[in-house]
Formats: C-alpha cells, structure tokens, sequence
C-alpha cells in the first residue's frame, strides 16, 4: 500500500510515516517506481508506535519497546521496567501540574478582576524579569 493508504490505516499523517521512516523507526519496502511500499506488518509497527506515543512514550523509549517487542526472547521485566520508569516520570509531572495549579489559583484568587489596573497575576509573572 502507499503512504496515503498506510495513513488512512493507522490515522498518522504521511509527514508523521515519513519522519518515523526518516529516522529509522520503519523501513517499508519500495515499488518498481520507487515509492514507499507498506505492508501489513509496517502499518502494525506504525500502530505500536502511535499506542506507545499516545502512553507518553519519547521516540528513543518507542525505539525500545519496538525492540523488546521484536525480541521474542525478552524478559518482560525489561518491559515492566521501562513502564515503571514512565509512571515515574508522569507522576513527578503530576506533582508539577498540581503546583503549578496551587500557584494559579492563588494568584486568580487574590485578583480582583475588575477594571483597575493592578493585578497579582501579572505582578508574580513580572517578579525577577530583567526591565
């Protein structure tokens, strides 16, 4: 099939299928006339990537599981290590989020959001920026 189709199949654009191709996570076969030529097993890897980048997977932590899933000899504990370390990550970003939102809902909080000029909000974002 070609890209237009293999895009059609996995709901990735074709500059997405292209980068991915670009950097090596994909190499379809080509055609006579030297176009990109998916198969089957192509759109499946293509899917596996996009599910690994919809769980927050980075393009290197794709390349991993691309390749335990490939391993059929792997551990899945090296599997359950690299899920491990992104529930790890997600919730020291929670914990980020969750700050960042106290700090917000203070600052709106103390902001009476009328017509005068003074603000809280602007006066915290405008702390320690050079004039």
């Amino acid at each position: 099939m070609n890209i237009g189709q293999a895009s059609d199949a996995t709901g990735l654009p074709a500059k997405t299928i292209r980068y991915y191709e670009d950097i090596g996570l994909i190499k379809p076969a080509r055609a006579a006339n030297s176009y990109r030529d998916y198969d089957g097993k192509d759109v499946h890897r293509l899917a596996f990537i996009q599910r690994s980048r919809g769980l927050g997977f980075t393009i290197e932590e794709c390349r991993s599981l691309l390749s335990l899933y490939e391993d059929k000899d792997r551990a899945s504990a090296d599997v359950k290590a690299l899920a491990l370390e992104k529930i790890t990550e997600i919730d020291r970003k929670l914990k980020e989020l969750k700050s960042l939102r106290t700090t917000l809902k203070t600052l709106a909080d103390h902001c009476h959001g009328d017509d005068r000029p003074d603000c809280p909000i602007i006066d915290e974002i405008a702390k320690g920026v050079l004039a």
